[in-house]
């Protein structure tokens, strides 16, 4: 298991990413547009290494917290284990499933508020993938 990087749910998710870029000497790497142009999911890496992702939101900053925790399991079993545990008394964001870069993922926020992307080892969907594509 890893700590592999932190989430950043923001509402005008392209200005914000171009901020981070500038501000971080940063690149946009592998990423995925909604709809209307904004971010699905983006990663910003410097030198090669991931330093963030940026992510569309509609939540209201002030009562949700919009930076994310992601841990990458090398098992289905450990994901489970922490999720079971992070989801008691806790909310579920979104239940463990399958996601275009993941095989199994799940979100949840923690009783003391915390937000968690929980992961096992990531791949990448064909370059013609839509977000509409999850439904």
């Amino acid at each position: 298991m890893s700590l592999n990087g932190v989430g950043l749910y923001v509402k005008n998710s392209i200005e914000a990413v171009k901020m981070y870029q500038s501000a971080f000497n940063l690149e946009l790497g592998y990423h995925v547009l909604n709809e209307d142009g904004s971010y699905f999911h983006s990663e910003l890496y410097q030198e090669g290494k991931q330093g963030f992702a940026v992510v569309e939101s509609d939540c209201i900053v002030s009562t949700v917290n919009p930076v994310q925790l992601c841990f990458t399991f090398d098992e289905r079993e450990e994901l489970l284990h922490a999720f079971n545990i992070l989801s008691r008394e806790g909310k579920v964001i979104m239940d463990i499933c399958e996601l275009p870069w993941s095989p199994c993922a799940a979100e949840v926020v923690d009783k003391y508020g915390i937000r968690w992307y929980l992961t096992v080892p990531q791949h990448r969907p064909p370059e013609d993938f839509t977000p509409d594509d999850c439904n």
